[in-house]
């Protein structure tokens, strides 16, 4: 496997008049395979709700969804499956897959009971799923339906950081619509995992299998993108870069000796990930300057080598002295794309403090962006809910979820 690093500037061209300039870097990144194999080895958690308020057809259709899902795993791949309540349980130990029927009977004996404490499963799940982490692609699916009533946020939260520097992804599933939409998001977000809506039982199955499809492609883990800044050029203060695709997730930039660092996880091979970097530029003299090195350390399951790096690529811009711009479509979207999310996080804050009108508005705006990216999936959801809104109407708590996701990525239909 090799890193395949694409960037692209919102304009190539720059004033060399202008004092000071405001370009958008897009970085799209992937793991590209030099063979027609693939598939790196699995090593995969499911992390199951299993509370009272599961009971019945929502715990059916999620065994459902999990024993399709083991159904789907190769020889040489791993599972171990935690089901928690207010407590967490071993349900099957990490093991090579083996014996599926023994496992898929094992799921089958769930049954719903008791509250809900996801930072016990979470626990439970990471030190599982840590004892076949070595020369595979390790991956955590959690799954839940409630709040963590008997559990502390924080603690999930401060989990889901372990996990990352134990280079475990994380993959969140709310079900149903009494989820805390916050602390799945950030735990997904912490190591560049997913966040999903099951919004009805029957679409358990799907969502799984869409999951897995994605941890699947993946080529190389642990990956991080490193960025040399020139003389003259700076990040935004404020909310410097983020990450577009395939999931919007803002993104800690750390400075590190001359360079900053910024942590990407997992690369996919069908896939890129694409980081949207908000550069400053001082005055520069004409002709081709380069203002920025990139580079990406990754680790390769595939060799079981950790720490290696991609060649640096540099990033050019033509400094001219009669200036004509020369805008680049695809960071467009790139920008569209994350305006959209912003957008729809300030709507979301403004509803919390009481401002429906405001938050109306900004959810209206999001729309006409999503319109602009032609994500029409998108604009439908937001569309409505500020029409609800607008005409006095609560948002419940499936809307709010609904809006969460299509702020974050384009529905596939």
């Amino acid at each position: 496997m090799k890193v395949g690093l694409h960037p692209a500037l919102s304009d190539t061209n720059l004033d060399a008049n202008q004092p000071s300039s405001q370009r958008q870097l897009s970085i799209a990144i992937r793991a590209i395979t030099q063979s027609e194999d693939q598939s790196l080895p699995l090593n995969l958690c499911l992390i199951l709700d299993h509370s009272g308020s599961m009971h019945g057809r929502p715990l059916e259709t999620v065994k459902k969804a999990a024993m399709q899902l083991i159904e789907r795993l190769k020889e040489g791949d791993r599972i171990c499956v935690i089901a928690f309540d207010h407590r967490a349980k071993v349900l099957v130990p990490n093991q090579a897959i083996d014996n599926l029927n023994t496992i898929k009977s094992q799921i089958r004996q769930l049954s719903a009971d008791g509250g809900t404490a996801i930072d016990e499963g979470l626990k439970l799940g990471i030190a599982e799923v840590a004892k076949g982490k070595a020369d595979a692609v390790s991956q955590v699916f959690l799954l839940t339906d409630g709040e963590n009533e008997h559990g502390d946020n924080e603690r999930c939260l401060t989990l889901a950081q372990f996990a990352v520097e134990h280079k475990l992804t994380i993959n969140t599933l709310g079900f149903g619509a009494s989820w805390n939409q916050d602390v799945l998001e950030k735990i997904a977000d912490s190591g560049s995992g997913t966040l999903s809506y099951i919004e009805q039982p029957e679409q358990a199955v799907q969502e799984f299998g869409r999951l897995f499809n994605r941890i699947q492609a993946v080529g190389l883990t642990n990956a991080y993108l490193l960025c040399e800044l020139m003389d003259g050029v700076r990040f935004a203060e404020f909310k410097p870069i983020a990450q577009v695709a395939p999931d919007a997730i803002e993104l800690p930039l750390q400075p590190q000796g001359d360079q900053f660092v910024v942590r990407l996880g997992d690369l996919m091979t069908d896939a890129e990930r694409v980081i949207l970097a908000n550069l400053y530029m001082g005055q520069l003299s004409p002709g081709y300057q380069a203002i920025a090195k990139l580079q990406v350390v990754y680790d390769d399951p595939a060799t079981g080598e950790e720490g290696l790096k991609s060649e640096q690529v540099p990033v050019e811009i033509n400094v001219q002295s009669t200036y004509q711009p020369s805008p680049n479509t695809k960071v467009q979207q790139s920008i569209l794309a994350l305006a959209k999310y912003r957008q729809t996080q300030i709507a979301e804050a403004k509803l919390q403090t009481g401002d429906r009108s405001g938050a109306a508005t900004m959810l209206q705006t999001a729309a006409n962006t999503a319109i602009q990216m032609g994500d029409q999936s998108a604009a439908t959801v937001l569309q409505t809910n500020a029409t609800r809104l607008q005409s006095g109407e609560e948002l419940s708590d499936a809307d709010r979820k609904k809006t969460r996701i299509v702020s974050k990525t384009i529905l596939q239909e």
